[in-house]
């Protein structure tokens, strides 16, 4: 099979491909048929959102046998040469010389025709949504924002390594976790009976990791700086718009920094990522500009721009308390932020990203750092419009004693985690780092309300579908 043009490429490069003869491949989203003897199909690949319109002359023996058979959602291969259009939107239009169909589909049971449908009823087609606009837009964007991500962190000198996806640690310490056996179900026995693990494939209790930073924190204590990029999982029972139970997170670590660095790093990514995002996916983003979130171009500017506003946990509770909005959750010094709280600093306080830190030693896992104070601990979360938290992060607790302390007062076992203390007593540093959900990072620039359409195949409670 010979080489096809993508339609990005001839789109891109309208001067160089004008005239010549190419072959496309692509998905029929629409096929009108002229009283002249001529139909126009337009045709996706997938490579961007614009449509190629293909010229098919039904009094071409050629082109006339399949012309019919075009419908909806059909694959196909075509070869022509490239013209300039009349068309109203378009400066080039293919004139199809040869047609091959490869796969025909059915109009009356082809669920995709020109119409608007709902982000739920996509959700039920999951093997076909990817070929609607706004899902192919998001595939493409989550693609770059990877590739932004990854080209960030080795420009910035960090080492990319592969944590472990099964583990025997919970690094948030909330117990919402998904348990990895081998054995029957039916004949496990009591849940924390230990001899019963004996018989499993570990000899032990696994899980599926909640998040790759304590083993990253090994690495970052040998290679300086590091990250991970992978998937990450929490069996919590939500069904809000904002939570799965499968996500990707991007985690660097690094030593010898404070939550000063970690503040900086986390602010320097988020403008690399957007200023790249805002360059090379314009089309994609004014299209949810568009039929998304009108706001949308101009908040990114906003990222790509200005630096974070950073307050304290004790001055945004203050903001709080003295704005003029009634709040479903009561705002006191000692209570987690949320949601609502979240949205009134970033979209109408401040109107910008807001990192806010130091927060309540009580709220935050064992491993942050415990400030001077006794009350709060170096611990950073980064807040954006619409969403919400989007990376949250700390300095990690690199004293012992303290760290023993953290561990007895928040019920965790220091002996299951003896080698993580056990890195505080062989030439322990001062080190940070902190994790930015993939998902949340795509629901922002895309405007889209529900993180199930920013992940191909969401994974909720009741739903693992494929």
């Amino acid at each position: 099979m010979n080489k096809a043009v993508r339609i990005v490429d001839i789109f891109r490069q309208e001067s160089t491909f004008q005239g010549t003869d190419v072959m496309v491949h692509g998905w029929v989203r629409t096929r009108r048929d002229s009283k002249a003897g001529v139909s126009f199909v337009e045709l996706n690949d997938g490579s961007c959102l614009k449509n190629l319109q293909v010229v098919l002359e039904r009094d071409r023996p050629e082109t006339a046998t399949l012309a019919d058979r075009l419908t909806t959602g059909s694959a196909v291969q075509i070869r022509g040469i490239l013209i300039p259009s009349p068309g109203k939107g378009q400066s080039i239009e293919l004139l199809a010389r040869d047609i091959v169909l490869f796969g025909w589909a059915d109009p009356a049971r082809y669920p995709l025709q020109k119409k608007r449908h709902s982000f739920e009823f996509l959700r039920t087609i999951g093997h076909l949504r990817p070929r609607t606009n706004t899902l192919g837009a998001v595939a493409r964007i989550r693609n770059r924002l990877s590739f932004a991500i990854h080209t960030f962190f080795q420009q910035e000198g960090f080492f990319y390594i592969h944590t472990p996806i099964i583990t025997t640690s919970d690094c948030e310490g909330a117990g919402e976790v998904f348990r990895v056996t081998t054995l029957d179900p039916t004949r496990a026995g009591p849940a924390l009976d230990e001899g019963v693990f004996q018989e499993d494939f570990f000899q032990k209790p696994t899980f599926l990791t909640v998040s790759g930073q304590l083993q990253a924190e090994i690495y970052a204590l040998a290679l300086g700086k590091v990250y991970t990029f992978g998937p990450t999982f929490r069996a919590e029972n939500s069904n809000t718009s904002r939570h799965l139970a499968e996500f990707w997170m991007i985690e660097p670590e690094m030593a010898f920094a404070d939550l000063n660095d970690d503040l900086a790093l986390a602010q320097r990514l988020m403008h690399f990522v957007v200023s790249d995002l805002l360059e090379t996916a314009s089309d994609d983003l004014q299209f949810f500009a568009r039929f998304v979130e009108p706001s949308l171009l101009d908040s990114l500017e906003t990222v790509a721009q200005q630096p974070f506003e950073v307050i304290t946990y004790s001055e945004a509770v203050d903001l709080l308390k003295k704005a003029d909005e009634a709040f479903a959750f009561p705002v006191e010094w000692g209570a987690d932020l949320q949601s609502e709280h979240e949205r009134y600093l970033t979209e109408k306080k401040f109107r910008k990203p807001v990192a806010v830190i130091d927060f309540p030693r009580d709220l935050k896992p064992f491993y942050m750092r415990v400030n001077d104070d006794g009350k709060t601990v170096a611990a950073m979360d980064v807040l954006v419009p619409r969403v919400g938290e989007i990376i949250g992060g700390s300095q990690r607790e690199e004293r012992r004693e303290v760290l023993l302390e953290q561990m007895r007062r928040k019920g965790i076992s220091p002996e299951a985690y003896a080698w993580y203390v056990e890195l505080r007593e062989f030439g322990s540093a001062p080190h940070c780092g902190f994790g930015l959900g993939l998902e949340r990072l795509v629901q922002f620039v895309t405007g889209l309300g529900n993180i199930r359409e920013v992940i191909p195949f969401p994974r909720t409670p009741g739903h693992a579908d494929f």
